[in-house]
């Protein structure tokens, strides 16, 4: 009966480790969403149409416990901007509330016909330098999945 009443304890004891394991993970995980919420929250393509500057960044969410900092990429440019700092400007400053860091991964240029369902990428910015056109075009490719998106080698300016 002793026995019994023991093991008893013992699986009670067991269950209650685990579920404050299980728990913990919960919680844990739950901070994380909140976290990777607002990283989530930005919109990945947002771009105007017509011939314009672009920019590629990397948006960082905060560090976790864990010392993984969650990142993703984004693309952005506007026809209001005549510099790619502009839009750096611009794009970094609506992060910064949110507790978002980001940087500039490089820039050029894209040419949007939605008419047409085209988009063309090209060109360099002389102040962050080239952006990863390749890179770009997959982003590109989750909003417009229907265009036909063409990277240009040209470092026409």
């Amino acid at each position: 009966m002793a026995l019994a009443a023991a093991l008893s304890g013992f699986r009670c004891q067991r269950n209650l480790l685990l579920l404050s394991r299980n728990l913990a993970g919960t919680v844990t995980r739950g901070l994380t969403r909140m976290v990777d919420a607002k990283l989530d929250a930005v919109e990945t393509v947002r771009i105007d149409e017509g011939r314009f500057k672009y920019i590629l960044i990397k948006v960082y969410g905060k560090e976790q416990a864990d010392g993984t900092e969650p990142s993703k990429l984004i693309v952005r440019g506007f026809q209001r901007s005549p510099y790619h700092s502009d839009i750096y400007d611009e794009v970094s400053g609506s992060l910064q509330p949110l507790g978002l860091d980001s940087e500039c991964l490089g820039g050029g240029k894209i040419e949007h016909r939605p008419d047409l369902k085209h988009i063309r990428i090209f060109s360099y910015s002389q102040g962050f330098g080239k952006a990863d056109h390749h890179e770009a075009k997959k982003l590109l490719l989750t909003k417009y999945p229907n265009y036909k998106i063409e990277v240009s080698e040209s470092d026409e300016y």
